[in-house]
């Protein structure tokens, strides 16, 4: 496992995957892997322009790519909500979703729904999409859920008092909340699936430090772009590397719902995909199912986990 590549992502013939965030960075990177071992892959994005760039990309590179392009923002549930109810060309079974868009620490703006933007987009996006295609994913044999998270969750707190901080807005530590909640949502939806008898596969990924367009889409601040341009200059690892963690928890055999996979180097800031620890706190089954409630709560979806529908 630990030198792990792309190369050895199991065929994927037959198999169904949605990725959001596909036009670019981490996103495209998964979706062409996924599309070269033959899945068919839905690329989810907010600008579909752009994401059908992105697949005359993947196309150039895999001339046998199965993609489809089509429109989801998850900072509006109503985007949300007509993504889901409008299944790729093909219909039928999803085998995985990806829950990979998102965004990194910008100043302080609010969803069309109202929602702090990372708290909205990272994670309130994702928990309304997941719930909402969880019968299309249900249909399919071993579906997964692939939850991509950060590093940064260590620095998180789940400020259940101030949510949407409406107090005291720090970009970084907002950043952190929405990548724990995405922990303890990928863990607490684990814990529901094993509960309810079905074979979903809940996993979470981190890629280590990825040199992508995401350093540079949120912060604002001149210091902070530097830091961003320093570090992706001489620490880094490319948006190809930083995707295997993703790839390898959507496609490996033996990799056990309820992981959470990231770079097998020092740090874990770079390297090979192996399975990780998170911080004791995205363990928290008590805090897990007052957020999937809070959650359930601000999105109107709620969780049915019946197989084969």
């Amino acid at each position: 496992m630990s030198s792990w590549t792309a190369a050895d992502i199991p065929d994927q013939g037959d198999r169904v995957a949605v990725v959001t965030g596909a036009n670019s960075g981490l996103g495209l990177a998964t979706a062409r892997e996924l599309a070269r071992a033959g899945a068919r892959v839905v690329m989810a994005s907010r600008d579909t322009d752009k994401a059908q760039s992105a697949a005359s990309q993947i196309r150039n590179d895999v001339p046998q790519a199965q993609l489809e392009v089509a429109r989801l923002d998850l900072a509006d549930l109503e985007s949300v909500r007509a993504f889901a109810a409008t299944p790729p060309t093909n219909g039928g079974a999803l085998h995985l979703l990806i829950n990979n868009a998102g965004v990194m620490a910008p100043p302080r703006r609010l969803t069309k729904d109202g929602f702090e933007s990372q708290f909205g987009t990272n994670h309130l996006g994702h928990f309304a999409l997941t719930g909402l295609l969880l019968p299309r994913l249900l249909a399919a044999p071993q579906p997964r859920v692939v939850t991509v998270a950060s590093a940064a969750h260590r620095v998180g707190k789940i400020r259940f008092n101030d949510l949407q901080w409406e107090r005291h807005y720090n970009n970084w530590l907002a950043y952190g909340q929405s990548k724990l909640a995405n922990l303890l949502f990928c863990f607490e939806l684990q814990r529901r699936a094993t509960a309810a008898g079905v074979t979903l596969r809940s996993l979470a990924s981190h890629p280590g430090w990825a040199a992508t367009n995401l350093q540079f889409a949120g912060p604002a601040r001149s210091y902070e772009r530097a830091i961003m341009w320093v570090g992706n200059k001489t620490i880094a690892q490319d948006g190809a590397m930083g995707a295997l963690p993703s790839l390898y928890a959507a496609t490996d055999p033996g990799v056990l719902g309820g992981s959470f996979v990231g770079p097998g180097g020092i740090g874990e800031v770079r390297g090979s995909p192996r399975v990780v620890g998170a911080a004791a706190k995205a363990y928290d089954e008590d805090a897990a199912r007052r957020l999937w409630e809070v959650s359930e709560q601000l999105t109107g979806v709620q969780y049915e986990f019946h197989a084969g529908t």
